[in-house]
């Protein structure tokens, strides 16, 4: 088993690049942005929740994302390993998602950073922004806020990872193809 957290600022490309590794690796993509935006689009509970955080340009909480990624990961019981793409975000998540895998028999094994400049992603961001419908890719201010909130919260979970010797950057600057390339020699070495 594979357990795989992609990891980068939104913008990043981690929902690009997280197609195609599940399918070269045969692993369960759990995207938070997809699970939020499903449950939102269906007005369910957790989904009005998570919208009155999302709308401010604010993480959702923990409890209510663990329960959720929980839930997931046990809907899928024959999965060959999971790619983990937005979560964790804080050191809080990480080691709650350490204790639930544990408490399965299973590890992270690699966190892969897609690292990339603010300004460029700010830039893909308003870009993708005219396209998705997102609110929260059209706002230039709170794409800015979503950043200091990662720096604040998830830049942290660099050094947990390193600790534990599973943290891998990788540049995430190029073409598609090119990145995709860079992600997968470092799978391969796993």
């Amino acid at each position: 088993m594979i357990n795989i957290v992609l990891f980068g600022k939104p913008g990043a490309g981690k929902g690009t690049q997280a197609e195609f590794l599940k399918g070269k690796y045969n692993l369960v993509h759990l995207s938070t942005g997809d699970i939020f935006r499903f449950n939102i689009k269906n007005d369910t509970e957790l989904g009005r929740l998570a919208k009155t955080f999302m709308d401010k340009g604010d993480l959702v909480p923990d409890e209510v994302t663990i329960k959720m990624l929980q839930s997931e990961v046990d809907k899928n019981p024959e999965a060959k390993g999971f790619l983990f793409d937005g979560f964790p975000r804080t050191i809080a998540q990480a080691e709650a998602l350490d204790a639930f895998l544990n408490s399965k028999e299973q590890e992270i094994t690699a966190t892969i950073a897609l690292e990339a400049d603010d300004e460029i992603l700010v830039k893909r961001l308003l870009e993708r922004g005219k396209t998705s419908g997102r609110a929260d890719d059209q706002d230039e201010e709170k794409i800015r806020n979503r950043y200091q909130e990662y720096n604040e919260k998830t830049a942290p979970l660099m050094d947990y990872y390193k600790e534990q010797n599973k943290f891998y950057p990788v540049n995430g600057i190029g073409s598609i193809e090119e990145i995709t390339e860079r992600l997968s020699q470092v799978i391969e070495k796993l």
